[in-house]
């Protein structure tokens, strides 16, 4: 009788311990399957923007979430049109995601407008507050956070100065209509008056202006500034061919637009900024509410050089140090 109770008890253990674990396979399975839904707004096609998605890609796959898996991306690009960014929005916000990213500052005020709703992740945008997108960068008062591209254009301005310290007009090449534009130029221009030297501005509103724009520009300045401006990215290797064959040298704030016409600048990684959204978008998908992440600035900057134009242009190395 003894041995038949221990019989029983040793069958009713096993039982047990395999309920447990059915259940917690169970749940595990549950929260693996769940598809996260993303909704992805891009302003337009170029090299920043494009590194800035990638990285948000790349972060999320390093942490598990997977497209085709348990991440359903749902990515739109409006090549630059505003009537595009308008019908984007609208389509987004009836996807009904469980979070939307905007890349760029058009693209994040577009989709704002359209869905003040859904959890809205932006990255590079400049100035949050001046874009309208939040009231409180510490305490986000909307449905937005994210991360800036803001870089520090006194210190680019300042560099610019250090390479070239005979160039006494320095020219600024921008999209008007880009308000991260504008409030670095801003910038820029107190900037470049406070060195006693005279800013010259052209504007540009398509890569169509940007060629005879920039040829015009390069005749009047002894150097060029371009803040991270996106009709300008897009046409840096017109920029590039223009100003090099004017030999007139290029600073640019943004590092990815050095490849194609800068000599130098110390700026961001875009790829490594969008994985610095992603780990936003990780805290908000595991719980996190946007209230809860203030806006961050980009977590590293770096040194970035063209070797081709520091020659041509005469820059030693030992001068940015």
């Amino acid at each position: 009788m003894k041995k038949f109770k221990q019989i029983i008890a040793i069958a009713a253990t096993l039982t047990a311990v395999t309920l447990l674990a059915a259940c917690g396979k169970s749940s595990s399975s549950t929260s693996s399957s769940k598809t996260v839904k993303i909704g992805v707004l891009q302003l337009v096609s170029q090299s920043a923007l494009d590194d800035a998605r990638k990285g948000f890609e790349q972060e999320l796959a390093k942490e598990g979430y997977k497209s085709g898996k348990n991440l359903k991306l749902d990515y739109v690009n409006a090549q630059g049109d505003q009537s595009n960014l308008k019908t984007m929005s609208q389509q987004l916000q009836k996807d009904k995601n469980d979070l939307n990213l905007a890349i760029a500052t058009p693209a994040a005020q577009a989709l704002q407008k359209q869905d003040n709703k859904t959890p809205m992740l932006f990255t590079a945008v400049t100035d949050p507050k001046s874009a309208g997108l939040v009231t409180n960068l510490k305490h986000p008062d909307t449905n937005a956070t994210g991360v800036t591209d803001k870089v520090n254009t006194k210190a680019q301005i300042e560099l610019l100065h250090k390479m070239f310290p005979k160039a006494k007009k320095i020219g600024l090449l921008y999209n008007a209509a880009e308000e991260n534009s504008v409030v670095q130029i801003k910038t820029a221009k107190r900037v470049i008056k406070s060195l006693g030297l005279t800013p010259v501005e052209k504007t540009v509103a398509t890569t169509n202006d940007v060629q005879q724009t920039a040829g015009a520009l390069a005749k009047q300045a002894d150097a060029i500034y371009i803040p991270t401006d996106n009709v300008c990215a897009a046409a840096m290797t017109t920029i590039g061919k223009v100003t090099e064959a004017a030999k007139v040298p290029v600073v640019t704030a943004d590092a990815t637009m050095i490849k194609k016409a800068g000599v130098a600048t110390r700026g961001i990684s875009y790829k490594q900024l969008g994985r610095q959204t992603a780990k936003m978008a990780i805290k908000i998908i595991k719980g996190k509410s946007v209230k809860q992440l203030a806006v961050e600035n980009p977590a590293h900057t770096q040194l970035v050089t063209d070797a081709k134009r520091m020659r041509l242009f005469k820059v030693k190395a030992s001068t940015l140090k």
